[in-house]
């Protein structure tokens, strides 16, 4: 080849490779931080840990670290990003419980609207309610509630902590079911969940993903998915609503947040890699595997969801009487 025409080939490459997006430009030189304010083992953490990798390569190589910061019903956790800088890394993985605790704490140290910027609602778990078979002879719902009617106050049901929307989900059946059980409030799914498999507690309403293993094993049993639909995941457990209570109807959320403030690049960027993650083969299969529905929303759409459900859990918890300092 011709030497000049060589040099300018050579040229014209470097230039072009310079033009290019270069991830390795992009990436911050700091891990997203990725707090979950609930326990570890819960529905909502097994869909964050489930996508880990996937966001990692969305995000051009930027590390992911998983913080569990449970507390207060969502609160800890929720105090921690609202005071985080907003950079673009540090985010939150809430569900319900984070509008739910305007309307059942009396005060909270933030304004779960004003100091939050949703980013995308990613999607919904699948609820069930599960009894521990060595406690409750009931297979169904005819039976359980036969039976929690015949014995009043005789049994408990467990939740992940007071005013959690795993308790707004007992008490609808309750309410629906007008029966009589007492409420045992946990720290988390995980302590809640071990106590259900060892009988300490009778019965609980709990995110099919967290407790999938056991109802395989037959340390749990299921009585029924509380969504209004069943789930491929779990095809032959069939809704409480089509067992004879066709009003209950309640599943889990998640969405993705980020501190007030978040400059709109970061929320795009952010977004846009959580979207690809849950794409990617790898992970929609994780999530239909536990049953979850991935169906991510835009960030002005999550801003309307987030008030939409703000308005329907706070009839919830004034019928129920919930309130807690």
């Amino acid at each position: 080849m011709n030497p000049i025409l060589s040099r300018r080939a050579t040229l014209a490459l470097i230039a072009a490779s310079c033009s290019l997006p270069t991830w390795s430009q992009n990436v911050p030189d700091k891990p997203l931080r990725v707090i979950l304010p609930i326990g570890a083992g819960s529905g909502v953490d097994t869909i964050a840990r489930a996508g880990t990798q996937a966001l990692t390569k969305a995000l051009g190589g930027q590390p992911v670290v998983i913080e569990n910061l449970p507390g207060a019903g969502g609160i800890t956790g929720a105090s921690a990003l609202a005071k985080a800088a907003p950079d673009g890394l540090t985010i939150g993985l809430v569900s319900n419980n984070h509008v739910i605790n305007p309307s059942v704490f009396k005060k909270l140290p933030y304004d779960t609207l004003g100091d939050f910027t949703p980013i995308s609602v990613m999607g919904a778990t699948p609820f069930v309610l599960v009894v521990n078979p060595n406690k409750v002879a009931a297979h169904n719902v005819k039976e359980l509630i036969a039976l929690l009617k015949a014995k009043p106050d005789a049994y408990n049901y467990a939740s992940s902590g007071n005013g959690t929307v795993i308790h707004l989900a007992g008490e609808m059946f309750v309410d629906e079911a007008q029966v009589k059980i007492r409420h045992i409030p946990y720290k988390g799914t995980g302590p809640m969940v071990t106590d259900l498999i060892g009988g300490q507690v009778e019965m609980g309403v709990v995110a099919l993903p967290a407790v999938q293993a056991h109802l395989k094993s037959g340390a749990l049993r299921a009585i029924g998915l509380c969504g209004n639909v069943r789930t491929p995941a779990a095809p032959d457990i069939p809704t409480i609503a089509e067992q004879g209570l066709p009003n209950y109807n309640i599943e889990g959320w998640f969405a993705v947040i980020g501190p007030a403030k978040l400059p709109a690049d970061q929320v795009k960027r952010i977004h846009d890699a959580f979207v690809a993650a849950y794409a990617s083969p790898e992970v929609k299969e994780a999530m239909a595997k536990q049953g979850n529905v991935i169906n991510p929303t835009t960030p002005e759409a999550a801003v309307q969801y987030f008030r939409t459900e703000m308005a329907r859990y706070a009839v919830l918890a004034k019928k129920s009487g919930i309130t807690l300092d």
